[in-house]
């Protein structure tokens, strides 16, 4: 089965997305705190960039669907 999504391809397949589905989804029921602290925390810090929170927000855009 070949998939379009370039997305898709970069996450080696079905494999590699329901994997990190499932890391997301354990992520998600252990995360403790406020979500917006964490990033201006990281932001902050140096951890990382307003650009690459930027492309984050932006993929997560695109997948927001597959979170609910």
């Amino acid at each position: 089965m070949t998939m379009n999504n370039p997305f898709f391809g970069a996450l080696g397949g079905g494999n590699g997305f329901m994997q990190m589905m499932q890391q997301f989804q354990q992520f998600k029921a252990n995360f403790q705190g406020d979500p917006k602290a964490e990033v201006e925390k990281l932001l902050q810090s140096g951890a990382m960039s307003q650009q690459e929170l930027n492309h984050l927000q932006s993929m997560a855009k695109q997948f927001e669907h597959l979170f609910h």
